[in-house]
C-alpha cells in the first residue's frame, strides 16, 4: 500500500483477557477454572443461568461495578494512539470497554459487552445498561433481561464480522490472548500471508501450522506495545 497515496495500511489487533489483566480485571485461566471464586460454568453458560439467573445477574453486576474502578492501560493507550498512523480495527475477546476509553475508534466485541444487555427472547433487543441488572428487569415486552454476554457453548454471531476484516490486514497484532477460545482463535488463520504479524503475550502459546511468520514478544501488553510501537513506524 503506497504512502505517497496518504492510505494508511490496514493495522488490526486481535485482543484478549491479557491486555485488561493489567488494568486488574482478573481472568478466570489464571486461577483453574474459577472466574472471581466462581467456577464459570455457573457464572457464564446458558445452563447456569436456568440454573440460578439471579446468581449470575450478581456476578456481572459485580463485574459491572469492577470495570468503573479500573483505567485502560498503556498498551490500550498505544493501541489507540496508533490510530495516528494506521487504519486500526481491535478484534477483542473481552467484555470490557477499555480500548473503547483508551480512545480506539474501531473496536468489534466477539464475546459481547459488561456495560450492555439484551432479552432472554430477542437477541436484536440490545440495552446500553451502567448500573444493576435485576431478576423482573425486562424489555418492552415483559421479557427478562440478561448480560449481553456470549457464553459458553453459544455462538458467536460477531465472528461472521471479523473474518473480513482479519482478511484485509496489512499487519496483525495478536496481544493478550491463550488462543485456546475458539471460534476466536481461529481468526488469525483468515490473515493474509506474507502479511507482518505479531504476537505478544507473557507466556505465549505454541502456534503451529500457520503461514506467516511470527514476531514473538514474550512481555506484557504494555511493554509489548512500546517494542512494537518503534517497529511500527518502519512498516507505515
Amino acid at each position: 500500500m503506497a504512502n505517497n497515496l496518504n492510505v494508511k495500511k490496514k493495522l488490526v489487533v486481535l485482543s484478549g483477557a491479557g491486555i485488561s489483566a493489567e488494568s486488574g480485571i482478573n481472568t478466570f485461566r489464571d486461577a483453574g477454572g474459577l472466574w472471581e471464586g466462581h467456577n464459570v460454568m455457573d457464572v457464564a453458560t446458558p445452563e447456569g443461568w436456568h440454573k440460578n439467573p439471579e446468581l449470575v445477574l450478581d456476578f456481572y453486576n459485580q463485574r459491572r461495578q469492577q470495570l468503573k474502578q479500573v483505567q485502560p492501560n498503556l498498551g490500550h493507550q498505544i493501541l489507540a494512539a496508533l490510530e495516528n498512523d494506521f487504519d486500526v480495527f481491535i478484534i477483542t475477546q473481552n467484555v470490557d470497554n477499555l480500548h473503547e476509553k483508551a480512545g480506539s475508534s474501531n473496536v468489534l466485541h466477539l464475546h459481547g459487552e459488561l456495560l450492555k444487555v439484551r432479552s432472554t427472547k430477542n437477541s436484536s433487543y440490545i440495552l446500553d445498561w451502567e448500573t444493576d441488572l435485576n431478576f423482573g428487569d425486562v424489555d418492552d415486552k415483559g421479557n427478562q433481561l440478561r448480560p449481553h454476554i456470549v457464553w459458553f457453548g453459544e455462538e458467536v454471531p460477531a465472528l461472521e464480522e471479523a473474518i473480513p476484516i482479519v482478511e484485509k490486514a496489512d499487519i496483525l497484532i495478536i496481544i493478550g490472548t491463550s488462543l485456546q477460545v475458539y471460534p476466536a482463535a481461529s481468526l488469525m488463520n483468515f490473515a493474509k500471508r506474507n502479511i507482518p504479524v505479531f504476537y505478544i503475550d507473557p507466556k505465549p502459546t505454541a502456534i503451529y501450522n500457520f503461514s506467516n511468520d511470527i514476531k514473538v514478544l514474550a512481555t506484557t501488553g504494555s511493554k509489548g506495545m512500546e517494542i512494537l510501537r518503534k517497529e511500527l513506524r518502519k512498516l507505515q
